[in-house]
């Protein structure tokens, strides 16, 4: 089973590598003379990299995909692009917002 602090932990790593990720692929598009939209590079990179920490971690723990699972990849998929988007920080901020909201 997947708890809310693995979620943060993975939300944070995607985080990261897809911006490292987008650097990297920026890099090679210049190289190339290729023209891109930073927005968009960056939104397709962390699909792409928040997926496949998912399945990943899904694989490498055993875990099955049960209804929870599910759900916790899809917004694993979503927040990851929601931070590539407007930020990390921006993100956690909502979070931990709406979770004290949520706890009163």
């Amino acid at each position: 089973m997947i708890g809310f602090q693995t979620f943060l932990l993975g939300l944070m790593i995607t985080s990261t590598l897809t911006g490292l990720v987008t650097e990297a692929v920026k890099k090679i598009m210049v190289e190339h003379k290729k023209t891109y939209y930073a927005n968009t590079l960056a939104g397709v990179a962390s699909l792409f990299v928040s997926g496949g920490i998912s399945v990943g971690y899904i694989l490498i723990n055993e875990i099955g995909f049960t209804t929870q699972t599910i759900i916790y990849c899809i917004a694993l998929l979503f927040m990851s692009w929601l931070c590539a988007m407007v930020g990390y920080d921006k993100v956690i901020q909502a979070i931990s917002q709406f979770k004290t909201t949520r706890e009163e």
